[in-house]
């Protein structure tokens, strides 16, 4: 774990990218498999190395945006206009402002790459993605937020995986 650790506190940004194109894209993957309710290679090779490279810049944002949100949340407190957290209530206070802020320009962002790596035009459900702020990013991360510094970035790319289970399982094909 001390590797670890090491690695993200010396490599921030670029083992954010690393963690996230290869645990994004696994979220993707498994997604399709829970869709499809099979094993199977989803994607033509360009198009996986798309979506990895898609992950690797989502990461980009996401790491900056955590360092942002806290400071955020920081600032709000410093100036006393809320007041003192907890270590909970502040991990919910940083999840819940960057979620419903930065948040709802990801899901945007998220899903343009998408429609460019597949050349389309699919903004279907997109309100639905965006409720996903409320009813799992939102708690994930507050979650996230309260574990030490270097293990957040590891984590959220971990949600994402969590988060393609639960969406190919409600996104079942009826075969």
């Amino acid at each position: 774990m001390n590797t670890y650790v090491d690695l993200v506190t010396k490599y921030p940004i670029y083992s954010a990218m690393l963690q996230f194109a290869v645990l994004g894209t696994l979220g993707d993957i498994l997604s399709k498999w829970m869709q499809q309710n099979k094993i199977f290679f989803p994607y033509k090779w360009s198009v996986l190395l798309l979506k990895m490279i898609e992950w690797a810049i989502i990461a980009v944002t996401i790491k900056y945006a955590f360092v942002g949100f806290k400071a955020f949340v920081s600032g709000l407190e410093n100036h006393h206009l809320i007041p003192k957290l907890g270590k909970l209530a502040y991990a919910f206070a940083v999840s819940a402002s960057m979620n419903l802020q930065y948040g709802l320009f990801l899901v945007l962002f998220h899903r343009f790459l998408d429609n460019l790596i597949a050349r389309q035009n699919n903004w279907k459900n997109i309100d639905k993605s965006m409720f996903s702020l409320v009813w799992f990013w939102i708690p994930a991360h507050t979650i996230t937020f309260m574990l030490a510094r270097p293990y957040q970035i590891g984590l959220a790319a971990l949600w994402s995986v969590v988060l393609g289970i639960i969406l190919g399982f409600y996104n079942k094909s009826k075969n």
